[in-house]
């Protein structure tokens, strides 16, 4: 049976105890069926996994005995961030997630002027931490040891445009693909705009500020599929995948 990993914000030393919240708790319970004595991984996000044993559950938390720290992970070639317009619902979750599986260092969500979804206040703090959920959830899932940063979202002109790594924005009438462009250094910063794509107003912006517009190839993809096949292409080119 494969060992279930959990995230949990606290400092993990080996003969010390962990306490996992009630979501963690349910889960092991009831969806996999855990009993006391059982093997778990945890991790925290400082990029190793620590072994454990569940010391108890209830209804509200579970005990976890931590063990031994494992290999740190490695750093990766390259650090990928990704700036998404955020789009509805499921889509922005299945975005983020497969993101994180793709192996990226940051997510940075933008309120564009096309964005159907409009964020502020408190509104804004309950979507961040969902998306956060998500994006743990996908570091659990895909063996990842680090969390990828993942910034509140903003207004498009409150964003500070990227000053340094290599700049790209997604954009099907772009001259450039990907292979045409040279091996970037340590950081790649990859824009996608929202349902309807970005305006000619933002367009400019982001290539007055540094930002190289490039074609995925000769079909117009949506939203939730563009990110995801340039991160692919990225990874395979010049990153982890290759």
């Amino acid at each position: 049976m494969r060992v279930p990993r959990v995230y949990v914000e606290a400092d993990l030393r080996r003969g010390s105890e962990a306490v996992l919240g009630e979501d963690a708790a349910t889960h092991l319970a009831r969806v996999l069926r855990l009993r006391a004595g059982d093997p778990v991984t945890l991790f925290n996000g400082d990029g190793r996994d620590y072994s454990g044993r569940l010391a108890g559950l209830t209804k509200h938390d579970a005990r976890v005995t931590v063990g031994t720290a494992g290999d740190a992970e490695p750093e990766p070639p390259l650090a990928i961030a990704l700036a998404i317009g955020v789009s509805r619902g499921e889509r922005m979750d299945f975005v983020i997630q497969k993101a994180v599986e793709l192996g990226v260092a940051g997510i940075q969500p933008l309120l564009t002027e096309r964005s159907v979804v409009r964020l502020d206040g408190e509104r804004a703090d309950r979507r961040h931490a969902h998306w956060r959920g998500v994006l743990v959830a996908a570091c659990e899932q895909s063996g990842r040891r680090r969390l990828p940063v993942l910034e509140p979202a903003v207004a498009w002109r409150a964003w500070a445009l990227p000053a340094d790594g290599m700049r790209l924005l997604l954009d099907p009438g772009a001259e450039a693909s990907l292979p045409m462009l040279s091996t970037p250094g340590g950081r790649v910063t990859l824009l996608v705009g929202p349902e309807g794509g970005l305006t000619e107003a933002e367009r400019m912006r982001a290539t007055r500020g540094g930002f190289t517009p490039v074609r995925l190839g000769p079909r117009i993809l949506r939203t939730e599929t563009a990110p995801l096949a340039a991160l692919a292409a990225i990874q395979a080119l010049w990153g982890d995948l290759r």
